[in-house]
């Protein structure tokens, strides 16, 4: 089994699409006008518009309804990517702090309140781990 892609469902489908290219950098490639993928070396975040739940099952996934996951981006430099974003994101719920597991971390929310970490390993065991 290989996990491919997290997908996100949402009622604006261009706007989400947007705030991802601008936070990650990575411009989208569009399959419909219903579904776009962020592709980066690691993995894939998908983002769906709200009229591909019914090919699923009516009522399968809610819109900017997400209370657990946290989607997670390695960047080079939290620092300098949270002095790029702070004009352009609404919502952080913190600033670059560095956590005990070695990570220095920036909590944001995109348009959905979808939670985003962007981080960057800066203890020699994080750096290890994360192979960077």
């Amino acid at each position: 089994m290989k996990l491919v892609s997290i997908r996100l469902i949402t009622d604006d489908i261009q706007r989400l699409v947007g705030f991802y290219q601008n936070v990650t950098g990575v411009e989208a490639t569009w399959a419909t006008p219903d579904f776009a993928e962020i592709v980066t070396p690691a993995g894939t975040l998908a983002i769906g518009s709200a009229r591909t739940v019914a090919l699923f099952g009516a009522g399968s996934a809610r819109p900017a309804d997400n209370h657990t996951a946290i989607i997670e981006f390695l960047v080079a430099d939290v620092d300098a990517d949270y002095r790029r974003l702070r004009g352009q994101v609404e919502d952080f719920v913190n600033e670059p702090t560095t956590m005990p597991w070695g990570n220095r971390s920036l909590l944001l929310r995109d348009p959905d309140d979808n939670l985003i970490n962007l981080f960057t390993p800066v203890t020699a065991q994080a750096v290890a781990r994360f192979g960077v």
